[in-house]
């Protein structure tokens, strides 16, 4: 299974409204991670970013994300120096900022990915061209281990902004740039799985739990710091 740009099957108006699930059962889970202050954010489109052209000279070493549930922060890998000063410029330009979290995975893999503004998975910054991958993993069976961040891409360097945050060891093709390491904040991914993943039913406009797809809670990107 690969973390390409996926569409959403419902808006975001869906995603941060109460959850209606078509199972009588499934309805006595929890639809919230307790904590987590109601998102305020709308969906909007990618801004646009002047696109680096070369590495910082001086890279940033640690990245802090606030969140409506609570702060993660990233040691940032100066392996991946191109990625990071991508990273580091969309994060200055206060890119990812009012943003939300677009897709929980909770079999196979074990992801969150951000980094969409249309929050629809397809979303990127305006004009910028997909750039190389780098520091790919080596190892040929625990590929992404928990706590490992890295950039979601369609194919060979087509990185973006859009990146995911594993919170438990997944086995995935070596083909996603690792860019950092979470440092803080892996217990709050912990319990956002644990609320679980939804869709929509095309015909009854009614939410169902799935194993890929919008966050129950809703995770919204408050700001994204780097120094």
């Amino acid at each position: 299974m690969t973390l390409k740009r996926i569409s959403l099957l419902c808006a975001v108006a869906i995603a941060v409204s109460s959850l209606t699930l078509v199972s009588a059962s499934a309805a006595e889970r929890p639809t919230s991670v307790a904590g987590c202050a109601k998102p305020t954010s709308k969906a909007h489109e990618p801004a646009t970013v002047k696109q680096p052209s070369a590495p910082d000279k001086k890279l940033a070493k640690t990245m802090t994300i606030k969140t409506n549930c609570g702060v993660i922060t990233i040691a940032l890998n100066p392996a991946a120096a191109q990625t990071v000063t991508n990273l580091s410029t969309l994060a200055r330009s206060k890119y990812f900022d009012g943003t939300f979290c677009h897709r929980l995975t909770t079999e196979g893999i074990y992801v969150l990915q951000c980094g969409d503004p249309s929050a629809q998975g397809n979303g990127s910054p305006g004009t910028w061209k997909g750039y190389k991958d780098e520091n790919l993993p080596t190892k040929t069976i625990l590929t992404y281990p928990a706590g490992t961040v890295a950039m979601a891409n369609s194919g060979p360097n087509t990185n973006g902004s859009q990146f995911f945050l594993v919170y438990k060891d997944t086995a995935l093709p070596p083909s996603y740039t690792i860019w950092g390491k979470i440092k803080t904040g892996l217990p709050l991914l912990l319990k956002v799985e644990k609320v679980g993943a939804y869709k929509v039913d095309d015909a009854s406009g009614k939410g169902y739990y799935a194993g890929d797809g919008y966050p129950v809670q809703p995770i919204e990107i408050k700001s994204v710091t780097v120094r």
